[in-house]
């Protein structure tokens, strides 16, 4: 019940936007879209599948790195 209120809300909240209200959903869908999708793939590679071959390696690094961090506190 409160969750088909809230979906009814936002739906007509979206349907009656104006036509300059819609052209900002949009950029702001594409400088998302570029921003997650694009700029990830080029500038954030996954370098834990790059150093290590098994889970099992990722889990012990990431294990060590926080030790050494708490360390320093």
């Amino acid at each position: 019940m409160i969750l088909k209120k809230i979906f009814y809300f936002y739906y007509d909240g979206f349907r009656n936007m104006s036509r300059d209200s819609i052209k900002l959903w949009i950029i702001i869908l594409v400088k998302l879209f570029i921003m997650f999708a694009i700029l990830k793939v080029f500038f954030f590679p996954d370098i834990l599948k790059e150093k290590f071959h098994s889970d099992k390696e990722r889990i012990q690094y990431i294990e060590n790195q926080l030790i050494k961090t708490d360390k320093k506190q």
